[in-house]
């Protein structure tokens, strides 16, 4: 139950819309502010949301694993692969222009909204007769009416994607906050809810529908304003070329973060599915939890300094070394301590999920840097660049994942997402940073001291481990304490790195 986009998520883990994708920030309302106290006051703001909606999706997830199946966690990730494909394309991208637009939006967003509700409308009527022969494919049949509802909320999207995106513009963050809470509110309290009443798969699907009819009445509330329908043909192909790039890279992403759940779906069948996605959001979590709120915040400063004196890439290395700070260690406690995690928190019938997790908080930290370049990339208006890093990374996945769902099954297809996100991914961006103007030289230096951290910390944990080899819950929590004051203990020199000049010339 996650969404898997390189962007900032469009649903949560729960299914409830959250946000649209791609959120690049642009100020009207305090023009007059300094950017960095807008920003941060925003960023404050973006945590505490993303916190408290993690945190209580994370909980509300343990109780529904230990109620559910399996087996309904597969065919709910079947719906959320056709759910996140649509949402990827459901307005083409246009609403990104929204935000981004640099004067009086008021001569788009009819039009935007326009294309929104029209084009998610056909998209849905497309998927309510294609579902069979896609649920058949991922073999998963009694997945079809299943997908059917839960790609319904790719209309309430729709609506709300103008609405949302002017609260994006205008840092509303705390505002953001009540929309997302009561939204999980409801969908968290209905699903745990339906789960005991027995409605099992559906437990999921209703729950989310509810929970983002109830975001999406709140975001009207709080939109700054209101617009009709329209359409501007004027407007349209500029609309169009910024939008459909991005688009167009969204589809790639969306194939590359769940081509292992078709793979797997192919193959191994809805249970061994649900062990995947169990594995899959545990691994997202440090990215869902600390790079999602930065970006709220990363892009629009990204975006302003390169509009002004200062060169965008030098903040680019600061921001990163900040998000790689505090992924790490949530990484490295995720990859350690598999077992005895998942063995007491969610219990032993998920097990088979302790040999994925490990692999995939490999691919957690490369996201969380592809997600930041993916930001950048958008502030320095390279739209096609983006679409051609998903490309690449998308044909390797395509290449190597059906070879290793044969070869080693569950844990093959994490290996290998590991290894490609590693050996090819990593060198893309590395590639593409240095053509923008950003120092390797400069990231490599301050990357150096994190990595020893984690790696020192991962061997300190262990030894712990070692201490209480019977007892798992203590094993996890005595690790978890070491690895967090060994890293701590390491990485405390860079605090200085939070008044980088680069970021408080902003």
């Amino acid at each position: 139950m996650t969404s898997r986009t390189n962007t900032n998520p469009p649903v949560n883990e729960l299914g409830v819309l959250v946000g649209d994708a791609d959120e690049p920030l642009v100020r009207d309302a305090q023009a007059d502010e300094p950017l960095a106290t807008t920003a941060r006051r925003a960023l404050w703001w973006s945590i505490a949301n993303n916190l408290v909606g993690r945190v209580g999706t994370t909980l509300i997830g343990i109780v529904l694993a230990r109620i559910l199946v399996p087996e309904d966690y597969g065919m709910y990730a079947v719906a959320l692969v056709a759910l996140n494909g649509l949402l990827s394309v459901n307005e083409l991208g246009v609403s990104l222009a929204v935000v981004r637009w640099p004067g009086d939006v008021s001569r788009i967003a009819p039009t935007v909204k326009t294309v929104a509700i029209v084009c998610s409308g056909l998209l849905w009527l497309a998927t309510l007769f294609a579902a069979p022969l896609f649920a058949t494919a991922l073999n998963a049949p009694d997945a079809t009416r299943v997908v059917q509802l839960l790609t319904l909320s790719i209309l309430i999207d729709a609506c709300t994607a103008v609405p949302a995106a002017l609260m994006t513009r205008g840092f509303m963050q705390r505002e953001r906050l009540i929309v997302d809470s009561a939204g999980f509110f409801v969908s968290s309290t209905l699903a745990v809810g339906l789960a005991i009443a027995g409605y099992g798969v559906y437990a999921l699907v209703w729950s989310a529908l509810i929970g983002n009819l109830v975001n999406a009445a709140f975001i009207l509330r709080y939109a700054p304003r209101s617009y009709p329908f329209g359409f501007d043909r004027k407007v349209l192909p500029e609309l169009l070329s910024f939008g459909l790039p991005l688009a167009m890279a969204s589809v790639l992403v969306i194939g590359m973060l769940n081509v292992d759940y078709i793979v797997i779906g192919a193959h191994l069948g809805p249970t061994q599915l649900g062990f995947y996605l169990l594995a899959f959001n545990l691994a997202m979590w440090p990215v869902n939890m600390f790079s999602a709120p930065a970006r709220r915040v990363s892009l629009p400063l990204f975006a302003r300094l390169n509009a002004g004196e200062t060169d965008a890439s030098a903040a680019f290395v600061p921001v990163c070394a900040i998000l790689l700070l505090v992924t790490l260690p949530a990484c490295v406690m995720l990859a350690i301590f598999a077992e005895p995690m998942i063995r007491v928190v969610y219990g032993d019938k998920w097990l088979p999920a302790a040999s994925v997790l490990p692999w995939l908080t490999v691919l957690a930290l490369v996201r969380v840097l592809g997600e930041l370049v993916y930001d950048f990339l958008v502030a320095l208006g390279t739209s096609v660049t983006n679409l051609a890093l998903q490309a690449v990374w998308f044909v390797a996945l395509l290449a190597v994942l059906p070879l290793a769902v044969t070869a080693g099954g569950l844990k093959g297809v994490a290996i290998a997402h590991a290894a490609v996100a590693v050996a090819v991914v990593i060198p893309s961006f590395a590639i593409v940073l240095r053509r923008a103007g950003v120092s390797l030289r400069a990231m490599l230096a301050h990357f150096s001291r994190p990595l020893t951290a984690a790696g020192i910390a991962a061997g300190a944990g262990l030894g712990g481990v070692l201490l209480v080899p019977d007892h798992r819950f203590v094993q996890m929590a005595l690790g978890c304490a070491i690895v967090g004051l060994v890293y701590l203990a390491i990485v405390y020199p860079m605090r200085t790195i939070l008044k980088s000049p680069a970021l408080g010339s902003t």
